[in-house]
Order: structure tokens, then sequence, then C-alpha cells
């Protein structure tokens, strides 16, 4: 599941980075936020591969055990 998330965020990033993201978001007819609803998605999925992150560490360190 992590794997996902991080394949999710790096895609994510790369868009967030990208020269057509970029044009996009510096044009004047489109939605002023439009930048700030990307980064929020970042955030988010950010924080949501933080909370899952310590039950997929238990569970490896457990069937290494």
């Amino acid at each position: 599941m992590l794997q996902k998330f991080n394949e999710c965020y790096g895609k994510i990033q790369a868009i967030a980075q990208s020269n057509e993201w970029l044009e996009l978001s510096t044009r004047n007819d489109v939605d002023p936020e439009m930048k700030t609803h990307l980064g929020d998605v970042l955030h988010y999925l950010e924080g949501a591969m933080g909370c899952i992150e310590p039950f997929i560490e238990v569970r490896v360190n457990q069937e290494v055990s």
C-alpha cells in the first residue's frame, strides 16, 4: 500500500513541477487556487502516508521476527 502511495505522490509531484503545469497555472483565465489545490493534494497524500507507515513497519517487523 505504501508503495502505491509513493508512486502516486511521485506522479503528482512530477505534474506540479512540469512546464505544462507551470504554464497552465500562471494563465489569467484559470482558477487562481489551482496551484493551492494541487499542493493540498500532495500535503494530504503525504499525511496519509505518514499515518499508515507505522502500521506497515510493524507488519514488516513482525514478519521478520
